[in-house]
């Protein structure tokens, strides 16, 4: 695996949506990194986000300062999947070489939080009281992504596997409430490929299907307060989540999920929206285009 980068011409925007906004704001924008998948920091000064295998941070009230690098050490290179510890001090990261860690917002040393079990394991979530990460475990690119469940801790601990059906599985994460775990799977799906929003309850159960739709439907990720969520929406007969489409960010309230509150079209696709971006006060999101000049 490799970091992406930016084609000739292409930019990384940054957005800020919400409820109470019919169109985006640009909050940032940099022709010279690809910078993707913010996470808003718990005291809501900052975002983070990931770019050439590095992590970064962005002051959301003094954009204009650009990124900062936050410098770890002895972490390999990361990609998209970086969520926030609800101690709101440190950050949890995936990396290029399949496995998860565990470092502070300030840098320095990390700790290693999966087992060397032959898998890769692209981190999505922390359960509200920081004890267990929930990931999409994989035994190789060939086979179907799983839900896995495992205690927060150095070198790994017991797994558990749910069971979520057939099809790929992504992007799991806890309601803020630590009841469910929201995701898309492949298992309602017309056809392959087709991933759909659902969510099941923490510790396993049914899983439940949220919105049907004829759209290839990623990441839903909750506002803090649970009452709104954003998702992705790719075009029909998307395979995977790729980069570089006409794609969709979706707004919904978690009451009716089948009706968006606001709809941002984009050219993005990976990297937009891979994780959760909310603002503390449950506000605005963040969100990742990659516009291309003419």
């Amino acid at each position: 695996m490799t970091f992406r980068a930016l084609a000739p011409g292409q930019r990384s925007r940054i957005l800020l949506g919400g409820p109470s906004d019919a169109e985006p704001e640009v909050l940032f924008e940099t022709d010279e990194l690809l910078i993707e998948a913010p996470n808003w920091s718990l005291d809501g000064s900052t975002l983070v986000l990931n770019g050439n295998g590095r992590l970064w941070s962005l002051s959301v009230e003094d954009p204009g300062a650009g990124l900062t690098r936050i410098e770890f050490a002895g972490l390999p290179e990361l990609n998209n999947d970086h969520v926030l510890d609800p101690d709101g001090e440190h950050i949890l990261l995936s990396a290029m070489d399949g496995h998860i860690y565990r470092g502070a917002l300030s840098g320095g040393s990390v700790t290693k939080l999966t087992a060397d079990d032959g898998r890769w394991h692209f981190l999505h979530g922390v359960s509200p009281d920081g004890e267990r990460i929930a990931y999409v475990e994989l035994e190789g690119f060939e086979h179907p992504g799983r839900l896995a469940v495992a205690p927060a801790v150095e070198g790994g601990g017991p797994v558990t596997v749910l069971d979520t059906g057939d099809g790929h599985l992504d992007g799991p994460e806890w309601s803020p409430d630590g009841r469910w775990l929201v995701c898309n799977t492949e298992h309602f799906g017309i056809e392959p490929g087709h991933a759909q929003l659902a969510r099941i309850p923490d510790g396993g159960g049914t899983l439940e299907h949220l919105v049907a739709s004829d759209t290839v439907d990623w990441f839903p990720h909750l506002s803090p307060d649970a009452r709104l969520a954003a998702y992705i929406a790719f075009p029909a007969g998307t395979i995977g989540h790729p980069a570089d489409l006409d794609v969709e960010v979706r707004l919904v309230s978690t009451d009716d999920w089948a009706t968006p509150l606001r709809r941002y079209p984009v050219f993005g696709g990976q990297g937009t929206i891979n994780v959760n971006s909310w603002a503390p006060d449950s506000t605005r999101f963040a969100f990742v285009a990659y516009p291309i000049a003419p």
